[in-house]
């Protein structure tokens, strides 16, 4: 029996794959879509089981406040009206928490939970060197020999003096401070309790007009403060001390026997 010519199209169709519409409408996305699903999930296989062979370990904070036993250093100055004071007297044998070295360098050392912590801040500083007075309306700075010094005692709206670079301007009390190198423009305040100490602090207690930003400490005072840092961190370092075992040697005991010989003469 002949085939019908409806017949011979499909047959055609059959073997050919579809028409070329059909062929258009074959579903490539779906195919795509499943590639990158399959691709994504490797991926996570593979970055779940390198998490789980390198499990990350928690890093200890960086300590910003100085404990007991701590040593850090910070660099003070000192002006008023325009004019740096000279540096406060050293008194590196002092036995509390805070010592002044060389170019107003300042050691913080705490030695009691009064001056540790929290608590390790300018005012506490202020409060262990003689006659040395700072709070929010007043900044007095002793002599050389550690007595009050009028000329040096400067209270909020107390005018500058006329040979001073801002004759005749009042003034008041502001506290400058950096806490890093890279610092250009400096922190301002009138509580010296909220300036708290950390490594290379710099601070400026000073008594200015009004828009008057204090200058840094002088860069003598930054570079014997990094210096006393340096020796301190190398004089504290541990000493690994290694002690050799001894070796103890017994030498075998040697036993020495004689042999005795008899002869017997025959008679």
């Amino acid at each position: 029996m002949a085939k019908s010519s409806s017949g011979k199209w499909v047959s055609r169709v059959g073997a050919s794959g579809g028409g070329k519409s059909y062929a258009k409408s074959r579903p490539s996305n779906y195919y795509g879509a499943l590639i990158v699903i399959v691709a994504l999930g490797l991926l996570l296989t593979v970055f779940s089981r390198y998490e789980y062979q390198h499990p990350v370990t928690a890093t200890t904070a960086p300590q910003v406040q100085p404990a007991i036993g701590t040593t850090w250093y910070a660099g003070l100055s000192i002006q008023a009206c325009g004019e740096r004071l000279p540096y406060l007297t050293p008194n590196p044998s002092y036995t509390g928490g805070y010592k002044v070295y060389a170019s107003n360098v300042v050691q913080i050392s705490p030695k009691t939970a009064i001056e540790a912590g929290s608590h390790a801040t300018l005012t506490q500083f202020a409060a262990e060197y003689p006659n040395l007075i700072i709070n929010s309306t007043k900044l007095a700075v002793p002599t050389a020999t550690g007595a009050v010094n009028p000329k040096t005692t400067f209270v909020n709206g107390q005018t500058c003096p006329a040979t001073s670079k801002y004759p005749h301007q009042k003034g008041s009390v502001v506290y400058a401070y950096w806490t890093s190198f890279g610092q250009k423009t400096p922190n301002l305040t009138t509580d010296p309790s909220a300036i708290k100490f950390s490594q290379y602090l710099r601070v400026t207690m000073a008594f200015e007009p009004k828009g008057v930003t204090p200058l840094a400490p002088l860069p003598a005072t930054n570079n014997e403060m990094v210096s006393l840092a340096q020796v301190s961190t190398t004089t504290t370092a541990p000493v690994a001390t290694t002690t050799a075992p001894v070796a103890t040697t017994t030498a075998p005991a040697t036993t020495t026997t004689t042999a005795t010989t008899t002869t017997t003469s025959k008679g």
